[in-house]
């Protein structure tokens, strides 16, 4: 038994070298270990430079490798390696990874890895095995490590103590608002999107003018994220939210665009698609939509992308194409959401940051950089200027340099012979020593001297940048409008209106525009400085190339901030901000209104009603909407009723079947109606006769038809019929202004009195307006030519007269529209005029006959 006992206590190791511990201390004190590990050394970036350990490392591996932008490219294999044997102790999967995406366009806004071969592409495709690939650095990432070897930034062991690597990056980008980051560390994680460089680097300028300065202030500078792969930023309420909390949910859009092919089938075509959007995935998961029956509408999906993104979505014959890509944008990938949360590390510990902190820690890593290089800069500076005074000092006594330095035994001697002769320093002495003879020449003595001349300016200047903050904000502000200037580009991602946002004309300059809608609903919005004024009678101007059968039917001026309600002729009632419509030039065609509003693609605008705003109780509540239709009927409603936007529209009038709405005006509840048929008559009765109605309602006979074949061409509302004047135009591009007395008001409902006499010269009527002298007009024929003119070259006629000609029509040719607008420039005299024409030393246009105008006195009239 006693030697059992024995053999056991051998086996058993003493009970002082067993250390009793609780499981569940230990799992608690390891993995606390371990989320510190994950989240300081792997997750999250630094605040400074924006980046993780990982890739400041191959950042700094490459530099160490010497792979710049300069020299040749080197295989990704021997950059892992090295990186690996050097700094980052774990699997080269992960290195070639982080190098691979610092590489890819679609992944960073500003790639820092200049690839070589395979790296990948947007549809998820892995990039070729490192032994395939090569890279260096691009010259934006050599800006990240600018002065790293002036002792700008802290130095630590790496993983085996044998050598050094920096603990962040001295960089002169904002990377981490640049590029951004993703990361997902233990019990946290970080998303942090990606900005436009221009835009940062000028918020981070007007920063170090302004410390106090809001977030809203620097949001003038940094409009929004910038994501590499463009799209759309739908709606503004989460960027805001990002900015001022640092957490917020932005919600991204593919750019796409509703076309018709020649064959007249309509097509989605998608150009741009959301960050981080798999697009093969994207195509694949619709496909299934598709077969699942949970998106209908689409006959065929086709990828026709090479370099550029091109998605084709071909809508069926009997599908509306704003519906079928409004449901795209619901159920696929066409629309997704970028959740931000800025989570970076300052000093060390993760921090949640808005747009201003994140501002703030790189001003201040960059001035810690300025002050550390100008230390380094002024040691060196003072170090060389130490060495020249020595040689100063040998120079003025050198013939006893000379006979001392032969009369010593050994270079020691010599050196301690000068330290103690010449009052030298150690380093000056061996300086002294190590000197060339060619140093003795005249020349090369000047040389020194200026040398040491401009060393000591150089001195001065670090002192003085040490001594003052704002020579080193100067500085460091100089610096950024530099890289600004290099690197800077244009956004990629534009800023659209959603409905959740209620202040976009914040970012809209409230300029005075042309809005032009075509006959085929195209529109588009231009400077109304891009139309020059011309003389009556002229051939006019090229206002937009034709599309086929396409020609230009309406012609708004309005304020950029403006709201347009345009009516169907259907009877429905759609909102557009002016602002919302693409800009284009006087020759563009313009956009398809049904990419910027849900009009249903078998109706046509038909009237529109620019409105100041929605939102003044008084303004709504004192102006009304009348509306008119094609066979005489007339509605008045309050404007209050069609002051809450709806995406798809409201019904604004009942029509009956064969008829539809062709006109709507706002009025102040006191105008006096005019409407005009084609006949050629017009009618005159008081607003007050037609009582306000629901949206619903039909209506009430406002004109009684003079035939079957007739049809109304148009209504004007006047509030002061001592100023205005009205015009009428025939098809054949005859026009007549006549005073709006002429007109004796009658009952609503009658048959109105004669207005133009129509002939088969003039045409039927097409066209009535209000004028006055302070107008222009601009005339729109169906081939597309417009021409503007002073309403001041048409002299007031009586109402049963012919009229002048306005514009002169080529065979076949019809006037299509008439608008006016506000009066910009005179025609200058000398100006050439159409024939027939002659221009007087005011810049007035006139006929050099009066036989265009022709007077008819049976003038018929009836109540």
């Amino acid at each position: 038994m006693a030697e059992e006992t024995e053999n056991e206590n051998n086996l058993v190791p003493a009970n002082d070298r067993i250390i009793p511990i609780n499981i569940e201390d230990q799992m608690k004190s390891a993995y606390i270990d371990y989320s510190m590990s994950v989240i300081v050394s792997r997750a999250l970036p630094d605040a400074r430079d924006g980046l993780k350990p990982v890739h400041r490392r191959v950042l700094y591996g490459m530099l160490d490798l010497g792979v710049t932008s300069s020299k040749p490219y080197k295989k990704s294999a021997r950059i892992v390696g090295d990186v690996l044997g050097k700094y980052h102790p774990h699997g080269d999967t992960s290195v070639y990874d982080a190098m691979v995406r610092m590489a890819q366009f679609w992944s960073l806004r500003y790639p820092m890895v200049d690839g070589q071969g395979n790296y990948g592409s947007i549809d998820g495709d892995p990039p070729a095995a490192m032994r395939y690939t090569e890279a260096r650095l691009r010259k934006i990432a050599e800006e990240m490590l600018s002065d790293i070897n002036k002792d700008t930034v802290d130095f630590q062991l790496n993983f085996d103590d044998s050598l050094q690597e920096p603990t962040v990056l001295p960089t002169r980008i904002p990377n981490l608002l640049v590029n951004g980051a993703s990361g997902i560390a233990v019990g946290m994680a970080t998303n942090m999107a990606p900005h436009n460089l221009t835009e940062v680097l000028n918020g981070t300028v007007a920063y170090i003018d302004n410390r106090d300065i809001e977030i809203s202030e620097l949001m003038q500078h940094i409009k929004a994220p910038d994501f590499p792969t463009g799209g759309l930023i739908y709606g503004y309420t989460g960027v805001k939210d990002a900015f001022e909390t640092g957490r917020g949910r932005i919600v991204m859009r593919a750019v796409a665009e509703i076309e018709a092919t020649k064959t007249g089938k309509e097509i989605i075509v998608v150009t741009e698609i959301p960050y981080q959007v798999n697009k093969s995935d994207m195509i694949k998961r619709t496909v299934d939509l598709i077969n699942e029956k949970k998106l209908e509408g689409i006959s065929e999906i086709r990828d026709e992308s090479t370099k550029d993104i091109r998605i084709i979505y071909e809508v069926k014959r009997d599908a509306n194409a704003n519906v079928v890509l409004n449901n795209l944008f619901k159920y696929t990938s066409l629309q997704t959401s970028f959740s931000v949360n800025n989570i970076a590390l300052v000093k060390g510990r993760p921090v949640l940051m808005n747009l201003k902190d994140m501002i703030h820690e790189f001003v201040e890593h960059r001035h810690d950089v300025v002050v550390r290089r100008t230390k380094f800069e002024l040691a060196e500076a003072e170090k060389r200027a130490h060495i020249l005074e020595g040689y100063l000092i040998a120079l003025d006594h050198l013939d006893e340099v000379i006979k001392l330095i032969r009369a010593s035994d050994t270079p020691e001697d010599a050196r301690v012979g000068l330290m103690e002769k010449f009052g030298l320093s150690d380093l000056q002495a061996r300086a002294i020593l190590d000197m060339t003879l060619r140093r003795l020449t005249g020349l090369e003595r000047d040389k020194i001297k200026e040398e040491y001349a401009e060393l000591m300016k150089t001195i001065e200047y670090l002192k003085q940048v040490l001594a003052d903050e704002g020579l080193r904000m100067t500085i460091i502000k100089d610096e950024i409008i530099e890289i600004r200037d290099k690197y800077g580009d244009e956004r990629r991602s534009a800023i659209v209106h959603s409905a959740e946002d209620m202040r976009m004309e914040d970012f809209i300059d409230d300029e005075e525009i042309v809005i032009t809608i075509s006959h085929n609903s195209y529109v588009k919005r231009t400077p109304l400085s891009e139309y020059r004024r011309q003389s009556r009678g002229g051939r006019g101007s090229k206002g937009s190339s034709t599309r086929e059968e396409d020609f230009t039917e309406h012609i708004i001026t309005a304020s950029a901030h403006n709201y347009l309600l345009l009516f169907t002729e259907a009877g429905r009632c759609f909102w557009l901000r002016a602002f919302e419509i693409p800009e284009g030039s006087r020759t563009s065609k313009g956009r398809a209104l049904q990419n910027i509003i849900n009009v249903p693609k078998d109706e046509k605008i038909k009237a529109f009603i620019k409105v100041k705003n929605l939102k003044d109780q008084d303004y709504l509540e004192n102006n009304f909407i009348i509306m008119c239709t094609k066979k005489g009927t007339i509605k008045k409603t309050s404007l209050e009723a069609y002051s809450r936007p709806r995406a798809n529209g409201i019904n604004a009038i009942n029509i009956n079947e064969g008829d539809q709405l062709i006109e709507a005006n706002l009025t102040n509840g006191n105008s006096e109606i005019v409407m005009a048929l084609r006949s050629g008559r017009a009618i005159r009765f008081n607003e007050s006769t037609v009582r306000p109605m629901g949206r619903t309602a039909t209506g009430v006979r406002g004109v009684r038809l003079a035939h079957d074949n007739d049809e109304v061409v148009g209504m004007i509302s006047v509030d002061n019929s001592e100023e205005s004047t009205i015009l009428v135009v025939s098809e054949k591009g005859y026009g007549k202004r006549t005073d709006v007395e002429d007109y004796r008001v009658t009952n609503r409902g009658g048959k109105g009195v004669k207005t133009l006499n129509v002939t088969e010269k003039t045409g039927e009527l097409v066209a009535i307006k209000d004028v006055n002298d302070q107008d222009d007009l601009m005339i729109i024929n169906k081939s597309g030519i417009v021409i503007r003119i002073g309403v001041d070259t048409l002299r007031v006629m009586g109402r049963a007269t012919q009229g002048v000609k306005l514009i002169r029509l080529n065979e076949n040719d019809e006037i299509a529209s008439i608008t006016k607008v506000a009066r910009e420039e005179e025609l200058e005299e000398g100006e050439e005029l159409g024939e027939g024409f002659v221009a007087d030393q005011d810049g007035v246009a006139t006929p050099d006959n009066e036989d265009n105008a022709v007077s008819d006195e049976n003038d018929e009239e009836s109540e």
